[in-house]
């Protein structure tokens, strides 16, 4: 998400900005690289997706990199150690399931952890320190601390080039979620004391604005209410069957429920007709109901989100509860789930991103495909962003791409085998969370 570090002034963001993507044109290679050239499936897979594949579920958690969970997965690119600010390279210390406090990922934390690619200031984002002096950022889950996760990963297909789309915190990453874009929001909506608001989108009131930064790197303040094409809005027009299940006015969640940021569905019909309570999944899955697209979307506390005060072993759990209703219902057989997390929270990650655009990449986050299709056990290094799980969608529904993004995104199908024995469901008991 982000959280809940105070904003910096409009002049401190273009700066960053042209710091962070002027760099590109003189330093580190590495870093600046553009990701491949689209990649797009063969003829002969896309067939065997469309004719295999009824139902994709897209469900997003909150604020984790890829070294924070998956750093120590076999067969992953992932690191136990990392260089800080002063050049030392320190061991990542054993990740927390109770945070004490958020830490800065906003847009100016994003671009200070990066360093231009050297991936070695996340000792230096806002509210790094922790009691006793810990470094927060530098941290990390071990296999035993998320062991569903892990058995999902082992047992489906994790990506670890997965990269979040925005170089900063949940209001642009979640509208990438739906929209291939942010409109060019960089950070999340705050008021008048540039205190983030807890309500993010058209239901704020006139003294709430987010900051938005043109391609010139212009920035102004403006209304967090947008009127962007949705890949809801090509499925609405094509007659494909969409809900957006995402908390609600009210529960702290709410801020994520990125289509509250789209004025043409907060503001008609749409939104009573396909944004729907999340708890109603588990229905839909059980039943039989569920349409061919899905958005879901926790409440705070199941959220995985640091700041969360239930803990990462309850947003593990509820995870596997959504997980299992699918593979239990009759729906399984047929659907895709792609589990990731919507950008890296400020916890270290050691791969620096390409760069795309003048707003991402931002640090990697983890990626699950679950599927009785995805490639079993298998470990992608394919550069991937939210923009691939909208182009797998369109791909499947034949829609046309919204942004460059989704049209020149990796495309995800090189995590399926549509030749394969079909996957068995993985039901997974839930932890007991102490």
């Amino acid at each position: 998400m982000s959280a809940m570090p105070q904003p910096s002034p409009a002049s401190t963001f273009a700066r960053a900005a042209f710091v962070g993507f002027g760099a590109c044109v003189l330093a580190l290679a590495i870093a600046c690289q553009q990701p491949p050239t689209s990649s797009q499936a063969p003829s002969g897979t896309v067939t065997a997706f469309q004719s295999q594949i009824q139902h994709i579920v897209f469900l997003i958690k909150e604020n984790r990199s890829f070294d924070n969970l998956f750093g120590t997965f076999p067969g992953a690119d992932g690191a136990t150690s990392g260089v800080i600010s002063t050049g030392q390279r320190i061991p990542l210390g054993h990740a927390l399931n109770l945070m004490p406090q958020d830490i800065g990922h906003e847009w100016i934390d994003t671009r200070t952890a990066m360093h231009n690619g050297r991936m070695d200031q996340f000792d230096l984002v806002s509210t790094a320190i922790g009691p006793g002096g810990q470094i927060l950022p530098m941290t990390q889950f071990l296999a035993a601390d998320l062991p569903n996760y892990w058995r999902y990963a082992q047992t489906f297909a994790l990506a670890d080039r997965m990269f979040s789309s925005m170089s900063g915190p949940s209001f642009p990453n979640h509208l990438y979620t739906v929209a291939a874009q942010a409109g060019g929001a960089v950070d999340v909506p705050v008021d008048t004391n540039l205190q983030p608001h807890p309500v993010w989108g058209c239901d704020t009131d006139a003294t709430t604005t987010v900051t938005v930064m043109d391609q010139a790197g212009n920035v102004t303040r403006q209304l967090p209410c947008f009127d962007l094409p949705t890949l809801a809005d090509s499925l609405e027009t094509a007659g494909i069957s969409w809900r957006y299940y995402a908390p609600g006015a009210g529960q702290i969640g709410y801020i994520w429920s990125a289509l509250d940021a789209i004025r043409h569905i907060r503001t008609t019909s749409l939104w009573n007709q396909r944004v729907v309570p999340v708890g109603q999944f588990i229905d839909d899955a059980a039943s039989g109901a569920l349409p061919a697209v899905s958005w879901i979307v926790p409440d705070m506390p199941v959220s995985d989100h640091p700041r969360s005060q239930a803990g990462f072993c309850a947003g593990e759990n509820w995870s596997v509860q959504y997980i299992n209703a699918i593979m239990q219902g009759p729906a399984w057989s047929t659907t895709v789930i792609v589990l990731a997390w919507d950008d890296f929270g400020g916890f270290y990650d050691h791969v620096p991103p390409p760069a795309v655009d003048q707003f991402g990449y931002g640090p990697r986050v983890p990626l699950i495909v679950i599927s009785p299709y995805a490639r079993q056990g298998v470990v992608s290094h394919t550069v991937y962003e939210f923009a691939s799980v909208l182009q797998l969608i369109e791909t499947r529904f034949n829609l046309k791409p919204l942004t460059a993004r989704d049209a020149n995104a990796n495309s995800l199908l090189d995590m399926f085998n549509f030749s394969q024995t079909p996957a068995q469901p993985l039901i997974l008991p839930l932890r007991s969370c102490s």
